[in-house]
């Protein structure tokens, strides 16, 4: 081996010391890197019994809005009063030190009393329940008035703006948008549900039209994009059940009708070639297995359940190993369980309960869950049993989202405040 060649080795295995595999992954957007609530990072598994190392918390004023993580910060979406009246405000923070660095107000924040539900003793917050998205010193917000706007990451200064109503038909729901921006390659997926411009896609720099099309009317679920039988897609969960489409055309692949009733929260779960989606208010659940002939694909149902079991009613689930993990039920707000259930039949292999409606996330072979009331739970991924791994509590207030992982780290937040806590593995 030649001294080149010898001082590239030890280089390259001094690099691979100091970054070791499963680690400093951004969590850019809803759902994390992946889209689909996993994160790729090795975490801390043995917590200290008085609980995790917190870097920071901080204040932060009502809404169900999670973290998104990237460029060195933290973005989320709470209520403030701005110019005497209650606004939705885009914060960023210092993900290392918790500092607040910019605000941006988005709008009016007027609500119909969706954060009342839980238990009697956690009631209130209701706020923002869009998460906003990071990409390439970018940061994207998707309002509950439906207003889509770009602002540089560094500064909070507006690149562009479009709003949804006024310029796309857009046509609002109860308890207003809740769904979160999607960032899929070069463009910015949204619902609007207008009439033939129920789906669409914006370029991610410009803000320019992409494509539009279908007549679907919206709900508050956040599109996903994932890799179905070696085809990239994005699908939606309208009012007219799940649609998937080529990001770049916008042309529809394949439909899976679905009742609507009041509300869809959830994003839909996609596991090999199944996919799950679910809806509260008296509808249920289901699961649909996708197949392909030359260039058309089918979905064809795999079951349906129409009882409060298992449903997901705004905290979706996450897939491994052809079982999905999450909390479900309507009813159940204090204590809704958290589930293990084989994708392809339905079966509720285990469940747990206590952990009202929070949130998953898939990392280093376990389920991370944020129970309603602020607990940070670490769950086996494993059908066999319920097997609790560590639990401490890290938030007053309630939580009605998912905990993100980034470099080592666990954000989270309630309607009272944000954390960030240590979770590298020793």
């Amino acid at each position: 081996m030649t001294t080149k060649l010898k001082h590239l080795a030890i280089t390259t295995v001094i690099l691979t010391t100091l970054c070791p595999a499963g680690r400093a992954a951004d969590w850019t957007q809803f759902r994390g890197p992946n889209d689909d609530g996993t994160s790729p990072e090795k975490i801390l598994k043995a917590w200290p019994t008085n609980g995790l190392h917190e870097l920071w918390k901080v204040p932060l004023t009502d809404g169900f809005s999670a973290f998104a993580i990237g460029g060195g910060k933290a973005f989320t979406l709470v209520t403030r009063e701005v110019d005497g009246a209650n606004q939705e405000v885009c914060v960023a923070l210092d993900a290392k030190t918790g500092k607040e660095l910019w605000v941006k107000p988005l709008g009016v924040a007027k609500y119909d009393g969706g954060g009342d539900a839980g238990a009697p003793d956690n009631k209130g917050g209701d706020g923002p329940r869009s998460t906003p998205a990071y990409n390439g010193g970018k940061v994207y917000t998707y309002s509950s008035r439906m207003m889509l706007q770009c602002f540089d990451a560094g500064t909070g200064k507006e690149i562009w703006s479009h709003d949804l109503i006024k310029d796309f038909g857009g046509r609002n729901i109860h308890w207003e948008s809740a769904a979160s921006p999607l960032i899929e390659g070069t463009s910015v997926f949204v619902e609007a549900g207008g009439a033939g411009e129920g789906l669409l896609a914006f370029d991610k720099d410009d803000g320019h039209v992409v494509w539009k099309g279908q007549d679907d009317g919206m709900t508050q679920s956040t599109p996903i994009a994932t890799t179905i039988l070696g085809e990239r897609q994005v699908i939606f969960f309208t009012q007219t059940g799940l649609v998937s489409v080529a990001p770049k055309t916008g042309a529809v692949l394949w439909r899976f009708p679905f009742k609507y009733k009041t509300a869809a929260g959830i994003s839909p779960v996609v596991s090999g070639d199944m996919v799950y989606c679910s809806m509260s208010y008296g509808v249920g659940a289901s699961a649909c297995k996708i197949t392909k002939s030359g260039d058309t694909f089918t979905a064809t149902e795999l079951w349906f359940d129409p009882n409060n079991v298992l449903n997901s009613h705004w905290s979706t689930p996450v897939a491994s190993g052809g079982y999905i993990y999450g909390l479900f039920g309507q009813a159940k707000f204090a204590s809704a369980p958290l589930q293990c259930v084989d994708l392809a039949t339905g079966k509720v292999v285990w469940s747990q309960g206590g952990f009202g409606p929070g949130g998953c996330t898939l990392v280093d072979g376990n389920v991370l869950v944020l129970s309603d009331a602020g607990d940070l739970v670490l769950v086996k991924a494993a059908p066999d049993a319920y097997t609790e791994v560590a639990r401490t509590h890290v938030l007053a207030g309630k939580c009605w989202n998912y905990a993100a992982v980034s470099d080592g780290h666990v954000y989270a937040r309630s309607t009272k405040e944000g954390v960030c806590l240590d979770v590298t593995p020793k």
